[in-house]
């Protein structure tokens, strides 16, 4: 080597362009996705690679060996195994919020178990991953020279749904990474839509349809505002939470289910963890833990009888991976450099995406049509002068003298237009002369004998008019940029009606971030609490309106066996709103208060979760008696529902002690519980009600007792107080029910065997608290003993529960007004064995109320038992 082939160099100068090709080279060519697909470049690859192997969604699954050898010798010779973790990875539906390879086979686990061997495991393209492929060979998108320079592969892929903010990723480059959280396929398109109606729309308007990331694991993200900083700058952190409940065992424990854990979260290593914290006597509650996980994760913690279940979940939250937190870095390939996006940049790059996919494919197709309508043309031309066409051919001497002399024959325009042809080939026009292209004159060469009779020649015709219908169509596409914005909203609609799943990740705003009074629609409920603990709301429209007598709608399907029917039953039943408070009174005398929305919501014949997903209870604290507290605001929107001058809580126990209890008292509750009354032994809660200090209270006893008194007989006592003697019931006996007398209202009663009455208050004349009452109802063995008392109106509706958890809500109106001795009429039809078990007042739902009298009587059919008495008012038996 000569010395002039020696030049002298900067060693720092070359080791610094040197690192800045290479890095550049790991963030453009590796590490990071590109923002209009949202694939790496091998992820792109794998993908075309299936294509090409014809591994579509119709075919059958073949060995990912196969694809991983394809794609690394034709387009990433970057090592098998990279290859087969990237196809994996695309197969996994624990990592992939929609699935776009259909993986068969060992593809790992959530536990973090590597997936077998790639000659073992099979694949396929899934029809999302075939969407991001729609439309490749009409030109849609750039080619490019793969690594050899001996094929082509495609620079990025048409992507015809928004697979990167829905499907999310990961990538670490050099000096930067990207973490792209899930989203729900359908709220993303809804956003892009949304979008493309209005490019001036806000990133509020935008989360109206796009609420925030969705992973492929139902977890809980808490934190709205670390979802506003990603959305509005492409950086942001919230809070994921795993989903748990709480049930209690055969031997009466308490267990904890982990039902879920967070998105990223190994089960395995948190219940390492979990076992950890239990040898260090860190977590002192739990008993035992064991692993009852399939394809769906159940982890069973076994709790102390000491321990509080609510207590322990805190803790797992707080020590364990059971909640971590999610950062949200959104960088991608933008333009061929990296650029961090926020959400409405990231719509905005593909919308220009898919317009020009569109754009591109229209003028793909438009070529194509044009070529044919050149073609069909030739043939009408030729058809219309088959005579001279004919003999010139049969005079050539050869092909190419043939050739020669028809690209040489002329006629007029006008002779063309004459037989139907618009003159598609504008190139061969010469002034009013017509003269074939090079094309033309084969084709005319080719046609076939067949083709020249009637029959070809109308056909050929239809599809030359077809084909000038479709050419039209498609120049307007390409002159209207209207057309191809709803063109990429109806395919983008199509892709959401057939792939969409609802949102699998509830979003919980953070403590202090926002009211969730402004993100909670104040809508009518009914709360149901079964005897073994087991609570629910259900929007009230879900109950139809009956008529008295009828058999009830299915109104909870509780843990009841055959064997034992009444294993399990609703206990107490509350018609609320969204936003009121429940106050929930124990069995010890604590009290605990939930929103309602806090409440796991339900169908009207689901089963609910356990109260003790909800409440902090005690070891073997139920819940005796409940109040709905209706929510107030001031002018300033400010809560002043435990305002000094809201009333009085009054309370009624079996024993037929009462107390009353200033509202404001309770006004400073605790999550953990707060003492409401202090209850003697074998004591316990039967009723609790609103009131303003100068009520009258009536209390009904089992055996059809009752007793009207003035509540200002009853000073005022603090929470931890037992109260005084409101009536003293005969041996046997005790008190059932707690009414509020009030003008316009009657006392309405109800007995297990389903019979009830209502009678007006004038007939109670006011007594001494702590007397021994006068009869209500004339309790028999047709009655059967009570079950409730109510103070109602005409216009209010009446929801009854039985033992085996039937419901029927009929209109108060329908039980007539009777003395205090009568027996009452039939309120609804009992099976053999059944008892009415609660009562309780619906709020009436409006329309609901006009339109229900109107389809029973159209859809019912009567079921009345001839010997039935029906003297006392009842009406006929409606079947539901």
């Amino acid at each position: 080597m000569s010395n002039d082939s020696i030049k002298p160099i900067n060693v720092a100068d070359e080791l610094s362009q040197s690192f800045l090709e290479y890095s550049m080279s790991v963030i453009i060519s590796r590490a990071l996705p590109d923002v209009r697909d949202g694939l790496k470049p091998s992820q792109r690859r794998v993908l075309f690679a299936m294509r090409q192997l014809g591994v579509t969604p119709s075919k059958s699954h073949v060995k990912c060996a196969k694809i991983v050898g394809e794609t690394m010798g034709n387009y990433h010779p970057h090592g098998d195994s990279s290859i087969y973790t990237t196809l994996v990875n695309m197969g996994q539906p624990w990592s992939m919020r929609e699935l776009i390879v259909d993986g068969q086979g060992n593809f790992g686990s959530v536990e973090g178990d590597a997936a077998a061997s790639m000659r073992y495991t099979e694949a396929r393209l899934h029809p999302l991953g075939m969407a991001m492929m729609d439309d490749l060979d009409k030109d849609t998108v750039d080619f490019i020279p793969n690594y050899d320079g001996t094929l082509k592969e495609p620079s990025v892929l048409p992507s015809a749904f928004p697979n990167f903010l829905v499907n999310g990723g990961t990538g670490i480059a050099v000096g930067m990474a990207t973490n792209l959280a899930p989203h729900n396929l359908g709220e993303v398109i809804d956003g892009i839509c949304a979008m493309i109606n209005n490019p001036n729309i806000d990133l509020q308007g935008l989360m109206e349809h796009i609420k925030g990331p969705d992973f492929p694991v139902a977890c809980e993200i808490r934190g709205i505002r670390g979802i506003e900083d990603y959305f509005a700058t492409g950086r942001g952190s919230m809070r994921l939470r795993g989903k748990v409940e709480i049930e209690e065992n055969e031997n009466g424990k308490s267990m904890i289910i982990i039902r879920e854990v967070p998105y990223g979260v190994n089960r395995a290593v948190l219940q390492t963890r979990i076992a950890e914290l239990v040898n260090e006597k860190v977590l002192t509650g739990i008993s035992g833990m064991r692993d009852l996980s399939d394809e769906e994760t159940r982890i069973e913690i076994e709790l102390k009888r000491d321990a509080r279940p609510q207590v322990v979940v805190n803790q797992l939250y707080k020590l364990t991976a059971l909640e971590t937190s999610f950062s949200v870095n959104m960088l991608a390939i933008h333009q061929n450099r990296p650029k961090q996006l926020s959400l409405k940049e990231a719509i905005d790059c593909y919308i220009e995406h898919r317009r020009e996919v569109v754009i591109r494919r229209t003028r793909y197709l438009l070529g194509k049509a044009e070529e044919r309508a050149e073609l069909l043309e030739a043939y009408l031309l030729a058809l219309g002068h088959l005579d001279d066409f004919i003999k010139i051919i049969r005079d050539s001497k050869n092909r190419e003298e043939a050739r020669q002399r028809l690209a040489d024959y002329e006629f007029s325009t006008a002779t063309a237009e004459g037989l139907g042809i618009l003159l598609r080939s504008q190139a061969a026009v010469h002034g009013d002369k017509y003269v074939f292209s090079e094309r033309q004159v084969n084709a005319i060469l080719e046609l076939r004998l067949y083709q020249l009779t009637g029959l070809e020649r109308d056909k050929v015709k239809g599809e030359y008019d077809t084909i000038l219908i479709e050419i039209t169509d498609l120049l307007d596409i390409l002159a209207r940029e209207e057309r191809v914005l709803n063109i990429i909203k109806d395919e983008l609609q199509a892709i959401k009606e057939k792939y969409a799943t609802p949102r699998r990740c509830p979003i919980v705003a953070a403590v202090g971030e926002v009211a969730m009074e402004d993100l909670i629609a104040n809508d009518a409920m009914i709360v149901t609490l079964s005897h073994r603990g087991y609570i629910k709301r259900t929007p009230a429209t879900e109950y139809r309106l009956q008529g008295r007598g009828g058999k009830g709608l299915k109104g909870m399907e509780t843990k009841a066996t055959a064997k034992d029917v009444e294993d399990d039953f609703v206990e107490h039943l509350f018609s609320v709103q969204t936003h009121d408070y429940l106050l929930f009174f124990t069995n010890t005398g604590r009290l605990y208060v939930e929103r309602v929305y806090e409440l796991p919501e339900g169908s009207r014949t689901s089963v609910g979760r356990s109260i003790r997903n909800v409440l902090d209870l005690q070891p073997d604290e139920k819940i005796a008696a409940m109040l709905r507290l209706e929510r107030a605001v001031d002018d300033n929107g400010n809560d002043i529902t435990f305002r000094e001058d809201a009333g009085y809580v009054f309370f009624a126990t079996r024993s037929g002690k009462v107390k009353k209890t200033a509202l404001n008292d309770f006004r400073n509750y605790r999550k953990a519980g707060t003492i409401a009354i202090i209850l003697e032994e074998e004591n316990e809660l039967i009723g609790v009600c609103l009131t303003k200090g100068d009520n009258e209270i009536i209390l009904v006893t089992h055996e059809g007792i009752s007793l009207r008194f003035s509540e200002q007989d009853t000073r005022p006592l603090g929470r931890s107080s037992q109260g005084v003697m409101g009536i003293r019931p005969v041996e046997g006996d005790y008190v059932v029910g707690l009414a509020l007398v009030e003008e316009g209202h009657t006392l309405l009663v109800a007995s297990e065997n389903g019979l009830g009455k209502r009678t007006a208050f004038g007939e109670y004349r006011t007594q001494s608290r702590g007397g021994k009452g006068i009869i209500t109802m004339k309790v028999t063995e047709k009655t059967g003993t009570l079950v409730g008392a109510l103070a109602v109106t005409e216009e209010h509706e009446l929801m009854l529960m039985t033992s085996t958890g039937q419901s029927i809500r009929i209109r108060v109106n329908e039980v007539r007004t009777t003395g205090r001795n009568a027996q009452g009429v039939k309120l609804l039809t009992l099976k053999p064995g059944e008892k009415l078990q609660d009562i309780s007042l619906v709020i009436p739902d409006g329309e609901d109320a006009e339109d229900s009298s109107t389809t029973q009587a159209e859809d019912s059919t009567q079921e009345a038992d001839p010997k039935e008495d029906t003297s006392e008012g009842n009406g006929p038996v409606i079947d539901v």
